[in-house]
């Protein structure tokens, strides 16, 4: 496939790529706390070590529990700033303009989600979110990142070839819609407004919210239809 001539080339890199990751490693031996690395993921993983070793819990307690936060209580909480942008058009709008404070109207709010962009699909444009320098992920809308979002060939292809990382998550875009590929940065979170599926003009806004899956959220999934 011929990338260059391809619609992928629109990718929304207008952004700054410079990721601030550095952090400070000046410990305060009095604080037993500053062991205890500064980036989130790393102090989770120091912490699993630590409980596992010790034997305070099992792995399979362990795994079920990362799969309760990133598949369900995590996504959740997007899920409802979804349906509610699908039935308040006013919240939509502000959503689109300053995503950072409408999501926080919702009382979601927290580290890894201070600066806040959400972008929408529409029948014209298909949104996806990629960290190509690292993981960074909204975490207060979206939970824990998937093992595949953190992936090198995720991080990589998706910017190369969206559109055929897209179909292996079983979206098929059509040729005349535009692909957008949005990289996250550890200044900038991105979160996807998908479209509303047909025939839930009816349905309230929590049952609009089952209908909102984590991977629509990420533009690697579509919201699901009416069952």
């Amino acid at each position: 496939m011929d990338t260059k001539k391809d619609k992928d080339n629109s990718h929304s890199h207008s952004h700054s790529h410079s990721h601030s990751h550095s952090h400070s490693h000046s410990h305060s031996h009095d604080d037993h706390h500053s062991l205890l690395p500064t980036d989130p993921e790393l102090r989770v993983k120091a912490i699993e070590t630590l409980l596992l070793s010790k034997g305070l819990i099992d792995s399979e307690t362990l795994d079920e529990l990362i799969d309760t936060y990133e598949n369900k209580i995590g996504p959740q909480n997007g899920a409802k700033v979804v349906a509610k942008a699908w039935v308040d058009s006013d919240y939509k709008k502000r959503l689109l303009e300053d995503a950072t404070s409408a999501i926080r109207e919702l009382s979601y709010q927290g580290r890894q989600g201070e600066n806040m962009v959400v972008v929408e699909n529409t029948p014209e444009i298909h949104n996806v979110i990629v960290c190509t320098l690292c993981s960074c992920y909204p975490w207060p809308v979206l939970g824990i990142p998937p093992t595949w979002y953190k992936s090198d060939e995720y991080r990589s292809r998706t910017v190369r070839e969206p559109r055929k990382v897209l179909s292996e998550f079983g979206v098929k875009v059509d040729d005349e819609i535009q692909v957008k590929v949005w990289d996250s940065t550890a200044e900038l979170r991105y979160l996807v407004l998908p479209m509303r599926p047909e025939g839930t003009e009816n349905m309230n806004e929590d049952e609009l919210a089952k209908l909102v899956t984590r991977n629509s959220m990420i533009g690697t999934g579509l919201a699901e239809n009416i069952k």
